[in-house]
């Protein structure tokens, strides 16, 4: 790939375009992954804590339950009677059945027995009087009133939170005390059996929940107060604990602590309403998916470099096509301009538009030259046929009518107002349309000014005459013209044919109508048709085959030519007429032919003329002749009048070298000061000088302006205006597409130049 594409805006918004096609959908596929993979993963995580905190209430509802057992059993034990433990004798049999109850759990760290109203308390390693008790067992946050109250009051089973308890031995414990009252389920309970356990029991069984991940787990009695807790990184204040287990539910939730996003995962017993509670930032689950992260940023950038090398791909096949149009409007439009042509800022497409606006301004200009040269040729050969359906289109050409004639309209050099009122007139007549009566005519510039052809095609009914029709579309055109320009023009009028392709016969037809019209009084209208002759027998040639053979020769039209001499030559073929009257009137057509050569100025036909035509007794043979006379004339009509048009375009090159400065110069004004049509004037113009008129006017002046601006120091307005440029802005703009500079850069490039010259010349 040419590294020049990379300077393109345009090439670089394909790339772009085509990454954003691919990055949209790819982030958006990405995000949703990576999204998908953490709320799975928090599910999982979420899921897995909820079915581990069933598990430890299970567990703990279950260790619970035995602790209720063992209270029930020791409640019927005989052993364990207030009768019993108070006799002396029996007293030793209450202490062993306590350790043996004490046995029985491994979470019970120590097992109590208190009667209501006793000053003593039992345990498996003795009794104790109860202020011997609480002098050697002190709970940090459980006063010993307390304590002996809850002792006698309490009627449900209590699990008081975890709290520091100082044992005789000096050691201090974080335990719970359990407290149930026995016998269990009695409205009257008649003591308290009071476990010690051990925080760590209890923590134990939650330790594992939380597993690598931040948070806290607690385990909260039926009134929401915390019994224990584990915390693995940041902790709650008791406020915002207070706060939070106020109104938790069971199940997954999420609450935002600390101004974080947390999850919550709670499940509550419904044996004994406590309730187990996990706490975990929900940011850490985003960084448990590392691997899945790494993984799609891995993937991201395999597919955003294919993506990339198919975006390139794309996109030089996309540019290519606009590139070589670039290139294609680049080189016709001139010299390349500078790197630092503000055209270059533009992206290619606005170039191209540029391009094209400035060919369709052209062709706009040039696209009645070539449609009046068009319908000159088919005036010329006849060849309408041969207009293919585009260019029938882009001319706005229609030849789909039955009937097709030629008119050619002319007028005194006394009623035209100057150039002007030519180019109205042709305007009013380069297409002209009547809707009632079926027809329409396109207008033709000829080569003479005072003169101007009407091709008209028309639908004809079933009944209707021909001619009768012929003579109310050309009243309609003068009334037209009478409407418009108060003008009643001289007219011919050619035969009517079925085909656009006799179109040259009509023409020729109507020229020699023009020609031979009884009178040039204004409104004269000639029609070759009735054009007067009375031969006086039938086997003469007519006179208006002779005119139309004429005419076709001094036209140039050797095909018309031909097919006249054919035509009375087959006559004479299939008349049963003597030799002698034969030879006299083919002495017609040779003396029309003669004629037509000297008045175009060959007066030495007659020389050319051999005597066994003359004395020929075949037909075939003076048909020969006479073709090869007609076809020496026709060339030489068309070699005089290619000379004629290389000495008016000579004439008028030179015209316009001389006038060239003039602000009014055109292509109008050289025509009419030459007495040619303007369209005829652009197409010689054109094939001799390989430029149109109106680029080899803006050559000279472009030329004379480099001149000026290399040789004098006059502001630059000054001299444009001294070549007959009006639009200053306009030329500079023209004249930097053209060199690559402003004038102002052109005219100091050279003068340094020059000064640099002068230098080298002084040393």
């Amino acid at each position: 790939m040419r590294m020049n594409y990379f300077k393109s805006k345009l090439f670089l918004k394909y790339i772009w375009s085509y990454l954003f096609i691919l990055l949209i959908p790819l982030v958006l596929m990405t995000l949703f992954i990576y999204q998908n993979a953490v709320t799975n993963l928090r599910s999982e995580i979420e899921q897995s804590r909820l079915a581990q905190l069933n598990q430890t209430k299970v567990i703990i509802d279950g260790r619970m339950k035995e602790l209720s057992e063992i209270a029930s059993r020791i409640s019927y034990d005989k052993r364990l009677t207030p009768y019993r433990v108070h006799d002396p004798i029996y007293a030793g049999d209450a202490i062993q059945a306590l350790d043996q109850y004490k046995s029985t759990s491994s979470i019970i760290g120590e097992l109590y027995l208190y009667l209501h109203k006793d000053d003593k308390i039992y345990s498996s390693k003795g009794l104790n009087n109860f202020d011997v008790f609480t002098r050697n067992v002190q709970f940090q946050n459980w006063k010993s009133e307390i304590l002996l109250q809850d002792l006698n009051s309490v009627q449900f089973p209590t699990m008081r939170p975890a709290d520091t308890v100082s044992t005789p031995s000096g050691m201090k414990e974080t335990m719970l005390a359990y407290l149930i009252p026995i016998t269990p389920n009695s409205p009257n309970p008649h003591g308290t059996v009071m476990y010690l356990i051990k925080e760590s029991e209890l923590t134990s069984l939650i330790d594992s929940i939380l597993g690598k991940y931040q948070g806290l787990t607690y385990i909260l009695d039926n009134d929401g107060h915390i019994l224990v807790d584990n915390r693995q990184g940041e902790a709650l204040s008791s406020t915002e604990a207070k706060s939070l287990f106020a109104n938790l539910s069971p199940g997954i939730q999420d609450r935002t602590l600390n101004g974080k996003a947390h999850s919550i995962v709670s499940v509550k017993s419904e044996n004994n309403g406590w309730t187990y509670v996990t706490i975990m930032p929900s940011a850490q689950f985003f960084s448990s998916v590392l691997h899945v992260r790494s993984f799609i940023i891995m993937l991201f950038i395999i597919v955003m470099l294919v993506g990339a090398a198919i975006a390139l791909v794309l996109a030089r096949m996309q540019y290519q096509p606009i590139s070589m149009l670039v290139e294609f409007a680049d080189s016709k439009a001139g010299a390349k301009p500078s790197e630092n042509d503000a055209a270059l800022s533009r992206n290619e497409l606005d170039r191209i538009r540029f391009a094209l606006q400035e060919y369709s301004s052209r062709i706009d200009l040039q696209e009645p030259f070539a449609r009046n040269h068009f319908l000159s040729m088919v005036l010329k050969y006849g060849s309408a046929q041969s207009l293919t359906p585009e260019l029938q289109e882009a001319f706005d050409l229609q030849f789909d009518r039955s009937h097709h004639f030629v008119m050619v309209i002319g007028w005194n050099e006394d009623e035209q107002n100057g150039h002007q009122e030519r180019q109205d007139l042709m305007e009013l007549l380069a297409q002209i349309e009547f809707p009632e009566l079926d027809a329409q005519g396109y207008g033709v510039e000829l080569s003479q000014l005072d003169q101007l052809g009407l091709i008209i095609s028309f639908n004809l009914g079933d009944k209707m005459d021909e001619f009768l029709r012929i003579q109310q579309i050309v009243e309609a055109v003068r009334s037209h013209m009478l409407e418009t320009f108060d003008m009643i023009p001289m007219i011919g009028v050619g035969t009517c044919y079925p085909s656009p392709d006799q179109l040259n016969q009509s023409f020729i037809e109507a020229c020699s109508a023009f020609e031979m019209r009884v009178s040039s009084s204004h409104g004269t209208v000639t029609y070759f048709e009735k054009l007067s002759y009375t031969p006086d027998h039938a086997f003469w040639i007519p006179n208006n085959t002779l005119l139309k053979l004429s005419q076709s020769l001094k036209q140039g039209s050797y095909d018309v030519a031909a097919q006249m001499i054919h035509s009375a030559i087959h006559n004479l073929k299939t008349s049963e007429l003597s030799a002698l009257l034969t030879r006299c009137i083919c002495f017609d057509l040779l003396n029309t032919i003669l004629k037509a050569a000297s008045e175009l100025g060959n007066h030495s036909m007659m020389q050319q003329v051999a005597p066994s035509m003359i004395y020929s007794n075949s037909l075939d043979e003076l048909e020969n002749s006479l073709l090869v006379l007609a076809s020496e004339i026709c060339n030489q009509v068309e070699q005089d009048s290619q000379k004629e048009e290389e000495s008016a375009i000579d004439q008028i090159v030179t015209y316009i070298d001389g006038h060239y400065t003039d602000n009014t110069l055109s292509l109008e004004t050289v025509a009419f000061e030459f007495g040619i049509s303007p369209s005829h004037v652009s197409r010689s113009f054109k094939e001799k000088m390989g430029l149109n008129f109106i680029q080899y006017i803006w050559q000279k002046r472009m030329e004379e302006v480099m001149h000026q601006l290399k040789t004098t120091n006059d502001p630059l307005k000054d001299i444009i205006l001294k070549v007959g440029y009006l639009d200053t802005p306009n030329f500079i703009r023209k004249f930097k597409k053209e060199t690559g500079y402003t004038p102002g850069q052109y005219r100091k490039m050279h003068t340094e130049g020059d000064i640099s010259g002068n230098d080298l010349d002084d040393q």
